[in-house]
């Protein structure tokens, strides 16, 4: 006997999970794997046969599992939107999951492009929209947080630790020059870093005093920066984005080459621009490098 056969069962409104595979255009195999998975359980199990029967009101349910399925939604996202049940608290737990789709699609798009041009030996024709030049920026004490982070943790944590050490700043004689972003190694999807927020202060004193009363918890410090002569290029909002800031940065790593000077230091971006009010063309960053 299959579990397809006709059995005695208390309910005569139930379905064979054959019967059921056919309305809900689904296979048996499928409907074995979401039960499997928790996403859509039999309303009755036969305890003697362990054969499956499904109620006509669960195939709209089977249906739209399968249908986020093909979106290659998780697992853990498709069983919050079908609990959600219709309405307006699933289509938007949808919405939410295919804007991050389609934010991870235009970044690997742009990166695919990227590494077209570097593939096919146009890498200098990326580099020329970016200008280079020297500047010399004195010493400065700073105020820090160090983190080891992959990339994708990168954007929000620069945004909220730039945010605090500003805010502790302003009772440490104010923020003295522009913030700025180090890394000490590389920070990429395999890479954690570290990175280190830093925002020069006026007053050193004030600054040590406060790292004593408030920053050791989370790990601030004081530190001066030394003197240094930067090589850098000045990008927008929109090529702060990944890829486009690699690009930024190789830029300024051949310009290095070619005029016969060294790298004396780890990498930086310079955020000089109030990021919020800025608009993706508006410049905001310098992406820098130590030289001699």
């Amino acid at each position: 006997m299959t579990e397809d056969a006709v059995v005695d069962v208390p309910d005569r409104d139930l379905l064979t999970i054959g019967a059921f595979a056919a309305r809900a255009r689904l296979s048996a195999k499928a409907l074995r794997l979401y039960d499997r998975l928790g996403l859509l359980s039999p309303a009755h199990v036969d305890e003697t046969t362990g054969y499956r029967y499904y109620r006509a009101g669960q195939v709209e349910r089977a249906r739209l599992v399968a249908m986020l399925r093909q979106l290659d939604m998780p697992l853990a996202r498709i069983a919050e939107v079908v609990s959600a049940g219709d309405g307006p608290a699933a289509a938007e737990l949808l919405g939410a999951y295919w804007a991050n789709v389609e934010a991870r699609v235009a970044g690997q798009r742009t990166l695919a492009e990227y590494l077209r041009g570097r593939l096919s030996g146009r890498s200098s024709e990326m580099y020329e929209k970016f200008a280079v030049e020297t500047v010399d920026v004195p010493g400065q004490v700073v105020i820090s947080e160090t983190r080891h982070l992959l990339a994708g943790e990168l954007p929000t944590w620069i945004g909220a630790s730039l945010g605090r050490l500003e805010s502790a700043a302003r009772e440490c004689g104010g923020v003295a020059a522009a913030p700025f972003v180090v890394y000490h190694s590389e920070v990429s999807m395999e890479s954690d870093g570290p990175a280190e927020a830093c925002v020069p202060v006026a007053d050193e004193a004030a600054a040590r005093e406060w790292v004593e009363r408030h920053g050791r918890a989370r790990g601030t410090t004081v530190r001066v920066d030394p003197a240094r002569r930067l090589a850098y290029t000045r990008i927008t909002k929109a090529q702060v984005a990944h890829p486009q800031i690699m690009a930024a940065f190789e830029a300024v790593e051949e310009w290095i080459t070619r005029e016969g000077l060294e790298q004396a230091g780890p990498c930086r971006e310079v955020y000089f621009a109030d990021w919020d009010a800025a608009g993706a063309g508006d410049p905001v960053c310098d992406v820098a490098f130590p030289v001699s």
